[in-house]
């Protein structure tokens, strides 16, 4: 028996509560028949830790664009079932964006949901004890996102995520932890915009 065999005998045996879901949403300045994207905050963040800049510079791009804020008290569990449920309702395959814890609930929800690409940035993948990221389903593109001067993320750890999907992190010297936050904010979003882009051309 698998890891995700459990999870889904978890689910059925001892499923997550439902909660309401708080969700911002921006339409795209344009259709394009882009995938939306669905924003995961981290600990003690909301939705609203995106909808200043990362939101709409994301629909000034042409994606549909959501900011999820976790359940108040969730575990990963919890908070991985809110993700994939919120992507889900959405109406097409969900590109997901995880930032710090959000990342994890990222990471977990991507062996449930085959979403059509995913990011974890600054991802905390180690703060749930120890809990390993199941295989992605339908092995979709997964871009790892930080900085050498996070910290909260070490280097290494940004490595080791990176490596575990395959690919090298994405660095932006001399930003903090909560990236969408800098006055440099826009690096990052616009290289993450970039690299979806060109998947979905």
């Amino acid at each position: 028996m698998t890891a995700f065999d459990l999870l889904r005998f978890r689910d059925w045996t001892d499923p997550v509560p439902p909660a309401a879901r708080e969700v911002v949403s921006l339409p795209p300045d344009e259709e394009r028949g882009r995938p939306p994207v669905l924003f995961v905050p981290g600990h003690r963040h909301g939705a609203a830790v995106f909808a200043e800049h990362w939101l709409p510079r994301t629909a000034g791009r042409g994606f549909p664009a959501h900011a999820l804020t976790p359940r108040p008290g969730g575990d990963l569990r919890a908070r991985a079932h809110d993700v994939v449920q919120t992507a889900a309702g959405l109406p097409r395959q969900t590109v997901l964006v995880g930032h710090g814890t959000g990342a994890a609930a990222v990471a977990q929800a991507l062996g449930r949901y085959p979403a059509r690409a995913a990011v974890l940035v600054a991802p905390v993948l180690g703060g749930w004890r120890r809990t390993v990221p199941p295989r992605p389903v339908g092995a979709p593109p997964v871009l790892v996102v930080g900085s050498p001067d996070d910290r909260v993320v070490a280097g290494k750890a940004l490595d080791r995520a990176a490596a575990g999907y395959g690919e090298a992190p994405l660095m932006f010297p001399g930003m903090g932890h909560d990236m969408m936050l800098e006055d440099s904010w826009a690096e990052p979003i616009d290289a993450i915009l970039d690299w979806l882009e060109k998947l979905v051309r």
